[in-house]
């Protein structure tokens, strides 16, 4: 995605209520799961920190990580734990320390999505979840997808393949967004596009909210929708999740000889070098780059 965009946009992501919903849903997907809380979480693409907050506040303990150092430095802030990195390149010299990971609406802006998949994976305990979101259906790929640096939209099965080279296991699917999806369709064909424009201007274009009731009723139906995208009863969407379990540390010793990973419940794993951590977590400007590790 445009840097701009994730610079730009960022008062407006934070008020519109496809991501106050994204994130509402995730919450409830996680304890539906039963992941207690706190429970460590990696919110990798974390982007304008809309689910980064909305975890922190159901009491989890998150580490934000991005590729964008300008995102990461406007949501730094004492306590907050963020990691500059590329999800393509293999992380140096970290642990599998996180009962969490999730990557939402990210891999879809990647060449090569299943690396970025297997990167994550190895930072995931024993038994650990990875949640995976993306932009659902192939032929619904349209400019508002190009504007914002999607590669692809997916379906089920492509969404299960991103995970080919893991040894996670993909435990469900879930449609998001079935009400949505008539009116997507009706406007993929419509340009918001206008000579001289930038990413951020396009985007912000698409994101332009109806008059206050209008906005009201989407929440509505949002909130209406969540039970049953929770309970896997929709056939349609914009969005597809996908629910990914690591194998068990009895299951890995036994396949392997000897464990793979880490003790679960280690005092001293963590991605961060300790000199590099504190209690307060990385003030401005300290932010890690697993990149030049």
């Amino acid at each position: 995605m445009d840097e701009a965009i994730l610079v730009d946009l960022a008062e407006t992501i934070e008020a519109h209520p496809w991501w106050r919903a994204r994130a509402s849903l995730t919450i409830s997907l996680l304890d539906r799961l039963g992941v207690r809380r706190p429970s460590r979480i990696l919110d990798a693409g974390c982007g304008w920190g809309v689910t980064l907050r909305s975890l922190e506040r159901a009491g989890h303990e998150v580490t934000g990580l991005d590729v964008s150092r300008m995102a990461l430095e406007r949501l730094d802030s004492p306590g907050r734990t963020l990691i500059e990195a590329d999800l393509t390149q293999p992380f140096p010299h970290q642990q599998a320390s996180f009962d969490v990971i999730l990557a939402l609406d990210v891999i879809e802006h990647l060449d090569d999505d299943r690396a970025a998949v297997a990167n994550l994976a190895r930072l995931l305990k024993p038994d650990g979840l990875m949640i995976v979101s993306v932009p659902a259906l192939p032929e619904m790929f349209s400019e508002f997808d190009a504007v914002q640096g999607h590669r692809r939209r997916y379906e089920r099965e492509t969404l299960r393949a991103a995970f080919d080279q893991t040894e996670l296991i993909v435990e469900q699917t879930l449609w998001w967004g079935q009400w949505l999806h008539r009116r997507l369709k009706a406007s993929r064909s419509e340009s918001r596009a206008r000579p001289g424009d930038n990413a951020s201007e396009v985007y912000r274009r698409y994101l332009t909210l109806p008059p206050w009731p209008v906005v009201q009723a989407i929440r509505v139906l949002f909130a209406l929708e969540k039970p049953r995208a929770l309970a896997g009863r929709l056939r349609r969407g914009t969005s597809l999740f996908a629910v990914a379990r690591a194998p068990s540390a009895c299951r890995l010793k036994s396949a392997l000889g000897k464990p793979h990973f880490g003790p679960r419940h280690h005092a001293s794993a963590g991605l961060i070098p300790p000199a590099e951590h504190d209690h307060n977590g990385p003030g401005p400007g300290e932010i890690p780059d697993w990149d030049r590790a």
